[in-house]
């Protein structure tokens, strides 16, 4: 009978034999295969649709710079609470018993979480905090469990918790406070702690730290899980889209040609990921001798290109709502500011995958500032299509870049992976 490399076959093993058995009883094969996404991380995706639903109706009904703020904190706690699962569920495999509850129990708590963003800076601050804090910290313990003390990714998840349970004391404590500007700081000091301590390794004074090379991810399982979030973010757009014509009492020629700026402009936007680089970059991470730090590079540039997508989401509503309404400054700024944040956020993604940043993306997010003094004198079915006209140009352009051989696209691509 063949046995795992590393495991004892003595029945009367150690329990430290025992337990590195069961922990790697729930751990994903590395065979060389492409890990597919499996049926229960699509369905724990289903709670961030409703989040990102949240997010910018947020953004819609407080569009000021304190919305903004209070949008951009929350957002950053929703995508953590994503990554920190979707790095979960790449090293261990949602089809066992176990770790498919750890899952679904994490999925009712982001649902609370992305119940109470409305109020999250109100009086259900300390519910969000809570409930996010809990995501965290109880997946991650659970994991530690699991594990026991002697398999190769313990040491990672115990400094990840180490990390996690100091961010949870300040998320806590910024949903105690009535102090608004105190819950500002604390969660913004929580959102620090999470997204910067893997670049050092989640070093611990008596810990050591990690390095990525030991993270053992299979790379084309995180870029596929990162994909399925951008298109969970397009989803929601279509869903908002539909949802605002279906309340337009007349469908005159103004309104369908809203629906047509907005319509196309997403297609844009899908096109320029999915259409121009997301196969490309699958193969990047893939290949890679460090697929650990190429997929915590693709987690820190996804939180501004799905940005991008829920600002772009907000002015689509307002196009949509009122097509002959004039623009006020924070109306003009979303319009513009929306798509261009996708473009910055997709040009270091190319610059990932390619080597470089795509002039095309440059020039399209200046050619959207460009349109900002003619927002105050046009209405928001002008300034709709005069924006999604710019993406419509960026993937042309990106377009015509596709068609060059692949191996002129990736030559750097190499010199990224290592």
């Amino acid at each position: 009978m063949k046995h795992n490399s590393g495991v004892h076959p003595n029945p009367s093993s150690s329990p430290a034999s025992r337990s590195s058995r069961s922990a790697d009883a729930i751990v994903r094969a590395r065979d060389g295969h492409h890990a597919r996404v499996t049926f229960e991380e699509l369905f724990f995706d289903l709670v961030y649709v409703f989040a990102i639903t949240q997010l910018s109706h947020k953004l819609l009904n407080q569009l000021n710079f304190t919305g903004l703020l209070e949008t951009v904190i929350l957002w950053f706690g929703v995508w953590l609470g994503w990554q920190y699962t979707c790095w979960f569920t790449n090293w261990f495999d949602p089809e066992k018993p176990r770790v498919r509850g750890l899952l679904f129990a994490s999925m009712l708590l982001a649902l609370l979480m992305s119940c109470s963003i409305p109020e999250a800076f109100g009086e259900r601050g300390l519910i969000f905090a809570l409930s996010y804090a809990a995501l965290q910290v109880g997946r991650t313990l659970g994991v530690v469990w699991m594990l026991g003390r002697d398999h190769p990714l313990a040491p990672n998840y115990r400094r990840m918790l180490g990390w996690l349970s100091i961010s949870a004391v300040l998320w806590v404590a910024g949903g105690l406070t009535d102090m608004y500007h105190w819950r500002v700081a604390l969660w913004i000091l929580a959102i620090a702690c999470e997204y910067f301590s893997p670049m050092i390794g989640f070093a611990l004074p008596g810990m050591g730290k990690s390095v990525t090379s030991d993270w053992t991810i299979e790379g084309g399982h995180l870029a596929e899980r990162c994909q399925a979030f951008v298109i969970v973010a397009l989803g929601e757009t279509l869903v908002a889209t539909g949802a605002v014509l279906t309340e337009q009492k007349h469908w005159d020629n103004d309104v369908l040609l809203a629906l047509a700026a907005t319509f196309i402009g997403m297609l844009a936007m899908w096109w320029l990921y999915f259409g121009t680089s997301s196969k490309d970059a699958s193969e990047v991470i893939t290949s890679s001798d460090d697929p650990g730090r190429i997929g915590a590079y693709f987690h820190y540039i996804h939180v501004i290109l799905v940005a991008g997508i829920i600002g772009s989401a907000v002015g689509n509503d307002l196009v949509m709502a009122h097509p002959h309404g004039h623009l006020t400054t924070a109306q003009v700024w979303v319009l513009v500011g929306g798509p261009a944040v996708y473009l910055l956020g997709s040009a270091i993604y190319k610059k990932i995958v390619y080597g470089s940043i795509p002039v095309s993306h440059v020039v399209g997010a200046l050619a959207l500032l460009a349109l900002v003094p003619l927002g105050y004198s046009s209405n928001l079915l002008v300034m709709g299509w005069l924006t999604t006209a710019v993406l419509l140009a960026v993937a042309f352009w990106e377009t015509r870049l596709k068609r060059q051989p692949v191996s002129r696209r990736v030559a750097h691509s190499g010199a990224a992976a290592h």
